[in-house]
């Protein structure tokens, strides 16, 4: 029986390095743009790195500026302490509503907009009468899970209700959300899987616009890697509280004891991902130095989490700023046996392969001799493109 040996590519991973943390020198072989044009859409990665979970290409204009300024190596990156940061609650309801592009400032409170609106006014007037503390965040609809405007999310109790209607919020709030019963006009379902939202609300704050998709599309892309596609799900959620931390995760897994727990992360790079994965939702790990805190604690409790430590080991109170060490923390190669069952496993060969592929790809990207493979890689693009034209007249 022949296994599937998935690989990594050039062309996103090295990409998304040379653009986010290579030296300003480099940028001299990037195409020159204008600040009203996007910068990722010259170079070939656009589409996926663009790319919603319901398969959507992204249009807002992310310039080489703007990634210097509200990317993963902004100045504010790594200056406050994480845990703490999150405002205890129980209960966390997910409204699937549009795209988080077309999502206003306050999309809560649009006019424009009505079904969040109501929704959220209705919550806010009945929480007195609810015996959880309930957050509502609008998140983007999945082809993958067949979601879509309307369909509501709860957890951690794991229920989907589909098309939820402005004509029905009053009757979902007071029979699902305080009266804590099924609903009497949808039919209840049960929501399966480990779900995983990044902020990505680029209209409240360009550095979640700015570092959410990058974000989406390297959880997709590890997720495609341990072949994960129908056991964990990543979308685009609204503003979740504390930008200034952003890369900003909440994921919903099971914890060791085999609840769904809700942990919310901060200042999430995508060196970060895989460690999430294979930690945070394969083990039931929580990860203490990016951690924000979780669905359920007390303030008090998360903060007693041991302090916060950058990824390369220094305290996140000292006044030194990261530096780029060029290596990565590693993580336990044996299998991983998850929480409730799920584990992120890969065969033991494929692990192997995939292994040795990555160290020969990280020697890789530290050589000054991939900036000329680029280059040349890419006017020998052109060099075709204009061949083929030629021919084609």
């Amino acid at each position: 029986m022949r296994i599937r040996r998935p690989t990594r590519t050039l062309s996103s991973i090295t990409q998304i390095y040379l653009l986010l943390y290579s030296p300003k020198p480099l940028t001299k072989y990037l195409p020159k743009v204008s600040h009203k044009t996007s910068f990722f859409s010259h170079l070939p990665f656009h589409s996926s790195l663009c790319s919603t979970m319901a398969g959507e290409s992204e249009s807002f204009s992310t310039t080489a500026e703007d990634t210097a300024k509200y990317g993963f190596e902004r100045g504010d990156m790594y200056q406050s302490n994480l845990a703490g940061t999150l405002d205890p609650y129980e209960r966390h309801v997910f409204l699937c509503y549009k795209s988080h592009e077309s999502w206003p400032t306050r999309v809560e409170d649009s006019d424009s907009d009505p079904l969040p609106k109501l929704l959220a006014s209705a919550i806010k007037a009945r929480k007195g009468d609810m015996n959880l503390k309930t957050k509502l965040t609008i998140c983007e609809g999945s082809n993958d899970l067949k979601l879509s405007d309307g369909d509501v999310l709860i957890f951690p109790d794991m229920i989907l209700y589909r098309g939820l209607k402005e004509s029905d919020v009053d009757s979902f709030v007071e029979d699902v959300l305080v009266s804590g019963k099924p609903w009497l006009s949808g039919v209840q379902e049960e929501l399966t899987g480990l779900y995983v939202f990044v902020c990505s609300h680029n209209n409240r704050d360009r550095r979640c616009g700015v570092c959410g998709p990058i974000l989406i599309e390297k959880f997709k892309e590890e997720i495609e890697l341990k072949e994960l596609k129908n056991q964990v799900f990543v979308t685009a959620c609204s503003h979740v509280g504390g930008h200034k931390y952003a890369g900003n995760v909440i994921i919903f897994s099971a914890a060791s004891d085999g609840k769904i727990a809700g942990n919310w992360y901060g200042y999430v790079t995508p060196n970060d991902v895989l460690e999430l994965l294979d930690k945070q939702i394969g083990k039931g790990e929580i990860i203490d130095r990016i951690w924000r805190g979780q669905m359920g604690a007390t303030a008090e409790e998360a903060e007693k989490v041991e302090e916060p430590k950058l990824s390369n080991g220094t305290n996140v109170n000292s006044n030194e700023q990261p530096q780029e060490t060029g290596t990565k923390e590693k993580t336990g190669t044996g299998c991983c046996q998850g929480a409730n069952g799920f584990s992120c496993c890969r065969d033991e060969n494929v692990e192997k392969k995939v292994g040795a592929f990555s160290c020969w790809m990280e020697k890789m990207e530290h050589r000054p001799v991939l900036t000329t493979i680029a280059v040349v890689g890419a006017v020998a693009t052109v060099a075709l493109a204009y061949g083929l034209y030629r021919r084609a007249r």
